[in-house]
Parts: C-alpha cells; structure tokens; sequence
C-alpha cells in the first residue's frame, strides 16, 4: 500500500468514525462552513471530487445514495470508490494535467480529497457535537505545507480570512483559524 492510500485510509477512517457517530437530529445543525449543515460536509465531499476526477482524469467514480437520505451511506459508496483508485497501481499512477499541475491520481487524492477531508472532519465534528480532535501528526504536515501559501490560498476563495489565535494556540488551533474556522 502506498504511503498516499494509507493516509487516505486513516484520515477517511476518522471522517467515517464521526459519519457513522452522527446522531439522527443533528444532520441538519449548522455547521462551521457559512451556510452549511452537517450533511453538507458529507455533500460536499461526495459532490465535487467525483466531477473534479471525471473533468480532468475521465475516470467516474459510482454514484452515492442521496446524502439528503443517506449521508453515511453516501460518504461510504464515496470513499470505497477513492480507495478502489488507491488500490489500483495503473489508475493510481495516471498522470494528468490539472490546476495544480502535472499529478498522478494518488499525488492528487493526497494533495486534494485527503486534506480535504481532514479539514471537514472538524466542520462535521464540530456541527455534531462529536470529539474535534484531528491526527496530529496530519494537522502538522497540513499545516506547514499551507501556512507558505497563505496569500494563493485566500486568493482561491476555498478558506475565509484567517482567524487571529494566541501564539500559544496548539497546531490544530492554529491550522483551523488558519482556514477561516473559529476554533
């Protein structure tokens, strides 16, 4: 297994603990992202990854059930289709050219779906009442590659303006106010 699938793997297994922790009411509380409920974090994910690989890859991923019924089932058809790519050592070793340059699929699952799914199980953590708490040593590689890119990220439109923390805020503190989420 290549180091990219086996992060997958551990990152999506603790989007899938709090997808499955949800309790039945609180799919519809507000969560972190402005305008979002906690079904859509999942929405999310299960939505724009698909057509991000199928745009620029031409691979299509399954469709999931409708997140509206079925969220844990969505996000799990979602991520048995990301892992299948991992698992693949053709699929995964495709090239392509995207916006973030030359990339294989795995580079960019890594670059792309894992980071992002780490960032959105604090939003779903956060909108559920569940435990926020993110992979340390994940929450330190997000953030020392991103904190360098602050100004192209905020110009991208994906994070909000960055929220002020104590220099003492611990590294998830830091990477969530980074991103425009108020820890």
């Amino acid at each position: 297994m290549s180091e990219f699938a086996e992060r997958y793997r551990r990152i999506a297994g603790q989007f899938t603990d709090r997808v499955t922790a949800v309790p039945e009411d609180a799919w519809d509380n507000p969560a972190p992202c402005e305008g979002w409920v906690a079904r859509d974090v999942v929405r999310h994910l299960v939505e724009w990854v698909p057509g991000f690989f199928e745009s620029y890859v031409g691979i299509s991923l399954p469709k999931p059930t409708t997140v509206d019924t079925d969220p844990a089932g969505a996000w799990a058809t979602f991520s048995d289709a990301i892992e299948a790519l991992l698992d693949d050592p053709v699929v995964s070793a495709r090239e392509f050219d995207a916006p973030m340059g030359r990339k294989s699929v795995e580079q960019a699952i890594d670059m792309i779906v894992t980071s992002d799914v780490l960032l959105h199980t604090w939003d779903l953590a956060r909108a559920t009442g569940l435990d926020e708490t993110l992979d340390p040593e994940e929450v330190h590689r997000m953030f020392e590659s991103m904190e360098p890119m602050d100004e192209l990220l905020r110009q991208s439109g994906h994070y909000g303006p960055r929220v002020q923390v104590p220099d003492d805020a611990d590294e998830q503190t830091k990477l969530i106010a980074f991103i425009g989420r108020r820890p």
